[in-house]
C-alpha cells in the first residue's frame, strides 16, 4: 500500500507528474553519445594505442630519400680544370647529389622492449577505458536519481510550507478570538518563514540537480519516471562479502589497468638496461654524385657522376654516456617501484570500496524499512497531535513538531530507497561485473 505523504494532494497540484517520462535507458543513451568524459577516455585510448605503432614501426625498414646541390666559389672555385687539364680561374663549382638509402635494425634490445612497453600501455588504456564505459552507468544512475531525491525534497518541502501556513493561519485566527496566545502565533510564523527558505533552496538544488545529468547527457533534462513504490529489498548475490571481494580483485578494470602499468615499467627498465648493449643495423644506399665548373662568359667543364650502390653493416658499441644510461636505468627502476605502489594502493581501495557498497546494501535494506515505519507513525503522530490541539491537550509547538518531524521522515525515505539502488550498482561495479542488463534492471523499477 502507497504511503499517503504529508499534504500529497498539495504537493502533487504543484508538481505534475508526467504521463510518458524520459527513464534511465533514454538517460543513458544521451550519455553514452554526448559524454565529454568517456568521450576523453576514447580518446586518450585511441592515442595510447599510436604508440605501439610508433614503437614497432623503429623496428621495420626506414627508407630516405636526399638531393642536393651545393655551390663553391673563390678558391674552392680556383682549383678547379676544364676538359684539357688546365686550371680554371674566375668562376664557380657546383655539385648535385641524389641518394636512396634503407636502412633495417637487425638487433636492438631497447627498441623491443619499448615496443613490449607500448603494448602494455595500452592495454592500460584499454582497460581504463572500460572502467570509464562502467563509472558512466553508475554516474547516469547517481544523476537521475539525484533529480528525482530533489523533487521528492521540493515536494516534502512544499506541502509542509502549506501545512505550516495553514497551522500559523490557525494560530492567528485563535489568537485574534482570544483562544490562544501570541506566543503560539509567533512560533507558527517563525516556523512557516523557515519553511519557505527551505522550499527555495529546495528548488534551488532541484535546478543544480538537473544541469548536473544535463552536463551528462547534453540534452535538456524533461519530466523523469519515478521509482515504483514496491521496491524489491533483495540483499546481494552471492551474500558473501569475501566472494566479491575475490571477484573485485579478478575483474575490475582499475586493477588490471595498474597491472598493466607494471608490466610497462618492466618493460621499460629492460629497455634502459639495454642501453649498454650493442646494436646492429644493416644498411643500403644507391645515389649520384655530379659536379661541373661555370666560369665567367658562360664556359663550363662538366663531369658527370654515376650511380652507385653501397651495402654495409654498422655494429654500435656504446662505450660511455657521460652516465646518463646508468641514470636512465635508475629512473626507470624508481618508475615500476611507483607503478607496483599505484597497484597495491588500488587494489587495497578496491577492496574496501567492494566491503563498504556490500555492507551498504544491506544497511540499506533496514534503512529504507525503517524510514518507511517511520514515515507511517510520523503521519500518525500528526494527526493525534492535531488533534489533541483542537482539544486543548497539545500546544502549537507540538503540532508544528509534529509536521516538521514527518517531512524529515518522509525526506529520510525518499533518499534511503534511491541510494539502496545506487548502492547495488556501485557494488557491481567495484566488483568490475557491472552491466547494461543492471542498468536495465533498474529501469524496470521505474514507473
Amino acid at each position: 500500500m502507497r504511503l499517503k505523504l504529508l499534504t500529497l494532494a498539495l504537493a502533487l497540484s504543484a508538481i505534475s507528474l508526467p504521463g510518458h517520462g524520459e527513464d534511465l535507458l533514454d538517460a543513458y543513451r544521451e550519455a553514452r553519445a554526448n559524454d565529454p568524459v568517456l568521450s576523453q577516455a576514447e580518446a586518450t585510448r585511441l592515442a595510447t594505442g599510436e604508440g605501439v605503432t610508433q614503437a614497432r614501426a623503429l623496428l621495420l625498414p626506414q627508407v630516405n630519400g636526399s638531393a642536393s646541390l651545393s655551390q663553391s666559389s673563390g678558391a674552392n672555385a680556383s682549383t678547379a680544370l676544364d676538359e684539357s687539364g688546365a686550371q680554371i680561374n674566375g668562376g664557380h663549382v657546383r655539385t648535385r647529389s641524389e641518394s636512396l638509402t634503407l636502412d633495417q635494425t637487425i638487433l636492438d634490445l631497447s627498441k623491443i622492449a619499448d615496443l613490449h612497453a607500448a603494448r602494455s600501455q595500452a592495454q592500460s588504456q584499454d582497460a581504463t577505458y572500460q572502467a570509464a564505459l562502467q563509472d558512466l552507468f553508475v554516474r547516469v544512475t547517481a544523476a537521475y536519481f539525484n533529480v528525482l531525491t530533489s523533487e521528492d525534497q521540493l515536494a516534502f518541502a512544499k506541502a509542509n510550507e502549506e501545512a505550516l501556513k495553514r497551522a500559523y493561519d490557525q494560530a492567528e485566527q485563535r489568537f485574534n478570538v482570544g483562544l490562544a496566545a501570541i506566543t503560539d502565533e509567533y512560533q507558527a510564523k517563525s516556523a512557516y518563514e523557515l519553511a519557505r527558505a527551505q522550499t527555495i533552496a529546495a528548488q534551488n538544488t532541484l535546478n543544480d540537480a538537473r544541469e548536473a545529468l544535463r552536463q551528462i547527457t547534453g540534452k535538456p533534462v524533461g519530466e523523469l519516471k519515478k521509482l515504483r513504490e514496491d521496491l524489491p529489498l533483495l540483499p546481494p548475490t552471492p551474500n558473501d562479502p569475501d566472494t566479491w571481494v575475490q571477484e573485485a580483485l579478478r575483474s575490475n578494470p582499475n586493477i588490471a589497468a595498474q597491472q598493466y602499468n607494471v608490466e610497462a615499467a618492466e618493460h621499460s627498465v629492460n629497455a634502459a638496461k639495454a642501453g649498454h648493449l650493442p646494436t646492429l643495423n644493416a644498411q643500403v644506399s644507391r645515389g649520384t654524385s655530379s659536379s661541373w665548373m661555370e666560369k665567367i662568359g658562360g664556359a663550363f667543364a662538366d663531369r658527370n657522376g654515376r650511380y652507385g650502390t653501397t651495402v654495409g653493416v654498422t655494429l654500435s658499441v656504446p662505450i660511455f654516456a657521460g652516465g646518463a644510461t646508468q641514470s636512465r636505468v635508475r629512473q626507470s627502476i624508481y618508475q615500476r617501484d611507483a607503478a607496483e605502489d599505484a597497484l597495491e594502493s588500488q587494489r587495497r581501495q578496491v577492496t574496501r570500496d567492494t566491503l563498504n557498497f556490500y555492507r551498504s546494501v544491506l544497511a540499506g535494506i533496514s534503512q529504507v524499512q525503517a524510514n518507511k515505519a517511520s514515515v507511517e507513525a510520523g503521519q500518525k503522530s500528526l494527526e493525534a497531535t492535531r488533534a489533541g490541539f483542537d482539544v486543548g491537550t497539545q500546544t502549537m509547538l507540538d503540532v508544528l513538531n509534529a509536521i516538521q518531524t514527518l517531512t524529515q521522515a518522509e525526506s529520510s525515505y525518499s533518499q534511503s530507497r534511491h541510494q539502496f539502488i545506487l548502492d547495488q550498482l556501485q557494488l557491481k561495479q567495484a566488483a568490475g561485473t557491472i552491466d547494461l542488463k543492471d542498468l536495465e534492471a533498474v529501469n524496470s523499477l521505474l514507473q
